[in-house]
């Protein structure tokens, strides 16, 4: 089953992206890593950063691996990198 979650794409993985949020088919039930892997299948260039980004899911953090997500339409996910600042 799938649903429609709200992705947000922030600093340099909008960048990469090209655009600041989109709405995603995705699976209910994912991993963050497939979560990861699907949206990278839409943004080939978010790859570079990938061993730099956290997830944050309903505004909760998630790191990327086998953690189950079961998420509903409507969610929230955002993709967070690095972000400097002073």
């Amino acid at each position: 089953m799938r649903c429609q979650v709200t992705v947000l794409y922030f600093a340099r993985s909008a960048e990469l992206a090209g655009l600041r949020s989109e709405s995603v088919s995705v699976p209910q039930r994912i991993t963050s890593l497939q979560l990861w892997e699907e949206i990278v299948k839409i943004h080939p260039r978010l790859a570079v950063i990938r061993d730099q980004v956290i997830f944050a899911v309903q505004q909760e953090y998630v790191f990327l691996g086998d953690q189950l997500l079961v998420l509903q339409t409507g969610d929230e996910v955002a993709i967070i990198p690095p972000i400097s600042g002073g």
